[in-house]
């Protein structure tokens, strides 16, 4: 197997693995975090997303400096690094006793998260231009595949012992450690190299240096409002479903299974059709319009049955991360692909912060004792409104750009 063929097999099962170990944890948590704190549902919504800031709210201040690491110092030392912190992450988790110990587990894995934006950088080192759109999509390929397995294992093991998927999380987390470490191959050439810079490895100076490429801001602005209302589904699946359906958490983990097996096809196979024949922006257009009406539809479904049908449309919201990660690699050197990829997770990450935040206090506030309306898919809602503002601006700046046709965008 060529060094292509193998770095893009292992960066996918990377994120299949790292999937399938949030996947595990997410039908329990709802039921985990009331049991270890005392609190009601709704209370717990507003924990789970606290935990999720000071997550987002480490990897935004370190992300450019991981970035900028695996430019200097290559992609398998920094992936490797934080593969295993995840592992450390899960099985603080399931020892936890108390509520401090859980932040401190999620801010560990905060500081030293790279997965996926160094995942972007390797297969961007290893993919020419009018690749990379299929290749960045071989992550939702993972990604689906994981939501596929973890959310549905997860959900049978919670059954079991309501620890037992986060320590399960660890060990997957820990062998693909050592699957990294004795197979992976670096990817960045030494000669390509570039040394590490401060200026450029903190959240504002690497935000600064996306001036460069006038292109990306318009990008990144779309991605961020985009992604704020992305996070509706880490944050508040889980508890909108159980609050509104009285699902248990064997029947979130089979939700959660089906929306995987449906960006498993999207972006597995169906990214790959359309984006030669419409082009990575047309692509992009078409994801935003149905994440738009999926997170709608869902916030107002009147039962289960109407949740299922949506997730069929929420799939093609897959087509939206890889055709504009293409757009954006297109335009910078490959020895940039690593401080681009950490832009875009520092901005994510800045979106993670706002957007759980957003998510689970409006998911608590209109389904509490003192709420003035009851309203379990205000979040939902809120998601949805994101989206139609994210695909305004992405139409505006292409236009402005120039950027409709099939041909992908290209460098200034």
């Amino acid at each position: 197997m060529d060094q292509k063929k193998h770095a893009l097999t292992f960066v996918t099962i990377t994120v299949f693995l790292d999937t399938v170990g949030f996947g595990l944890i997410m039908p329990v948590l709802p039921q985990f975090l009331m049991e270890l704190t005392g609190a009601s549902l709704s209370e717990t919504s507003t924990i789970a997303g606290y935990l999720v800031v000071s997550y987002a709210a480490l990897q935004f201040v370190f992300s450019p400096v991981v970035g900028n690491l695996s430019d200097r110092f290559g992609r398998r030392p920094v992936l490797l690094i934080s593969l295993f912190m995840y592992g450390i992450n899960f099985l603080i988790a399931g020892l936890a006793t108390a509520l401090w110990v859980l932040f401190i587990g999620r801010i560990l894995t905060g500081i030293t998260s790279a997965t996926y934006a160094t995942a972007n950088a390797l297969i961007a080192d290893v993919s020419p231009p009018d690749e990379r759109a299929q290749n960045f999509g071989l992550l939702g390929v993972a990604f689906g595949l994981g939501f596929i397995f973890g959310p549905s294992l997860g959900g049978f093991l919670g059954e079991i012992d309501i620890r037992l998927p986060f320590f399960v999380a660890a060990g997957l987390a820990f062998v693909n450690t050592l699957y990294g470490f004795f197979v992976l191959r670096e990817t960045l050439p030494g000669d390509q190299r570039r040394p590490f810079e401060w200026r450029r490895a903190n959240p504002v100076g690497m935000l600064l240096q996306v001036r460069k490429y006038p292109i990306l801001v318009g990008l990144i602005t779309v991605m961020f409002i985009y992604n704020v209302g992305h996070h509706v589904y880490p944050s508040n699946w889980n508890f909108y479903t159980i609050e509104k359906f009285d699902w248990t958490p064997f029947d979130v983990g089979l939700s959660m299974g089906l929306v995987g097996i449906c960006m498993a096809l999207v972006q597995g196979g169906l990214i790959r059709i359309v984006i030669p024949r419409w082009g990575a922006p047309r692509t992009a257009f078409v994801g935003f319009v149905a994440a738009a009406s999926a997170y709608i539809g869902i916030g107002f479904a009147p039962n289960g049955t109407a949740v299922y049908l949506w997730c069929f449309v929420s799939a093609l919201a897959g087509l939206v991360g890889p055709a504009v990660t293409s757009i954006m690699a297109n335009q910078v050197p490959q020895n940039e692909q690593g401080e681009l990829q950490g832009i875009n997770a520092s901005v994510g990450s800045i979106g993670a912060i706002l957007g759980p935040l957003i998510m689970t206090q409006s998911f608590s506030y209109f389904t509490g004792a003192d709420t003035p309306f009851y309203f379990p898919g205000i979040a939902f809602t809120i998601a949805g409104a994101l989206a139609i503002i994210s695909v305004l601006i992405f139409t505006l700046n292409l236009r402005v750009l120039d950027i409709s046709g099939p041909e992908e965008a290209r460098a200034d």
